[in-house]
């Protein structure tokens, strides 16, 4: 089983790791591996059956050098303050890699959205964005979806913002529905950058991803869109999971028929058209080339890791590999393409749906997804300089070179004041 390796302390480790490489103060980097602020907050919500329920939740600030706060909002039973603070600065240096004008945030409650009606998730939202309201706006903290959030929640966030302000506001969150001020290509975001980033690495590699072996880990929006844009490449996508457990198929699966039966199921065990059902664990050790985990943080493991036979790693998820792991799978010269720029196709165009609304003015898909494309492609090829210039061992180090170099150069450019 994977580790309970503490995700805040992962951030810092990997910080310090790329810092070596750097000639930046350590009383700087010190000050990059902390959170401004951090906002827990206590919510009372009434239910259904008109009994109270009290629900924690946080926001977590972690640093704004480069511009507002920017991160999203999730609602898990897993949801603590240590997981928010590295969250949140994974997200500073998330905009950091791929350059947009953000710096970093993420939030979440306490909860498990399966087990409360639509309304009562509504109440719930609501109370949250109430006692969110004086630290978010347009040019603070702009949050948006994450894990068990999507456009209905962000529509809720935004109503209640604006009619509280008394304003109207469609950039105080993204990744809304398009009635609602959203962008086109935001759904899609994430997984989209996925595809480009593996793209990116086999041509990097002199690999062929046209037939290439793929296996993800995580079947919800990001690991699906993920699957099918991969399989339009080419690739042979032979494996994915959920929650429930892996399906296999030697000879590819049907990435969109996957995904059908699971909205009609609620998971992908059971696909007909699969010939084998294993664990996530053993979906993550498969003999691949390519290796996506779409889930959580802490997927694989130091132990898990002496395992991992894929050839190239893309990261789907926030953190899914410990530090522990990290040396392991570079000592295999498993190529891993980090998080802060595997996944960045939603903060991006997340930027490109706060500049719309910015400019009261929509921007087509294609154009969003063109522009997505040139800011990932010019992101991972800002890496590969990184990563041979300064002769680092792995892309994780070089892509947090890159963004704490760019951190630090806007706090020092600003200068200090008391």
């Amino acid at each position: 089983m994977p580790d309970e390796a503490n995700p805040f302390e992962s951030l810092q480790e990997q910080i310090d790791d790329a810092a070596a490489y750097l000639d930046v103060p350590a009383d700087v980097v010190n000050r990059l591996k902390h959170p401004e602020r951090v906002l827990e907050l206590t919510l009372s919500v009434e239910l259904d059956d008109g009994t109270l329920e009290t629900f924690r939740g946080f926001r977590s600030q972690f640093n704004g050098d480069r511009g507002p706060y920017k991160g999203g909002i999730r609602y898990h039973p897993n949801v603590s303050r240590d997981e928010v603070k590295a969250l949140s600065g994974w997200m500073v240096y998330k905009c950091a890699v791929v350059d947009i004008p953000y710096g970093g945030g993420k939030g979440g409650i306490v909860i498990d959205p399966r087990g409360y009606s639509e309304s009562e998730l509504e109440r719930v939202t609501r109370t949250f964005a109430k006692e969110l309201r004086p630290f978010i706006g347009p040019d603070k903290d702009i949050p948006a979806p994450d894990v068990n959030t999507g456009q209905r929640e962000m529509n809720w966030i935004k109503d209640t913002y604006e009619k509280l302000e008394n304003t109207t506001a469609p950039g105080v969150i993204t990744g809304k529905s398009p009635a609602n001020g959203g962008s086109a290509g935001r759904v899609e975001a994430t997984g989209r950058s996925v595809m480009l980033a593996s793209r990116e690495a086999f041509d990097y590699l002199d690999k062929d991803v046209t037939g290439a072996t793929v296996a993800i880990q995580g079947y919800g929006n990001a690991g699906s869109v993920a699957a099918k844009l991969i399989e339009d490449l080419g690739a042979n996508v032979v494996a994915v999971s959920d929650s429930s457990g892996a399906v296999f198929h030697p000879g590819g699966l049907d990435t969109r028929a996957v995904k059908e039966f699971k909205r009609e199921t609620g998971s992908v065990s059971g696909y007909a058209d699969a010939e084998e059902e294993f664990s996530n664990e053993e979906l993550l050790t498969m003999d691949v080339d390519l290796l996506v985990p779409a889930a959580l943080e802490n997927a694989i493991d130091a132990e898990l890791a002496t395992q991992v036979e894929a050839d190239v790693i893309v990261e789907a998820a926030n953190g899914p590999i410990t530090p522990d792991a990290d040396d392991i799978l570079t000592e295999k010269e498993v190529t891993v393409v980090p998080d802060i720029l595997a996944n960045a196709g939603g903060v991006t165009v997340s930027y490109f749906e706060w500049v719309q609304n910015r400019q009261r003015f929509a921007w087509t898909e294609e154009r969003v997804n063109d522009e997505l494309e040139r800011i990932v492609v010019d992101a991972f090829d800002r890496l590969v300089e990184a990563y041979e210039e300064h002769d680092l061992p792995n892309f994780r180090t070089a892509a947090y070179v890159v963004a704490i170099q760019r951190v630090a150069d806007a706090y020092r450019g600003a200068g200090s004041w008391p």
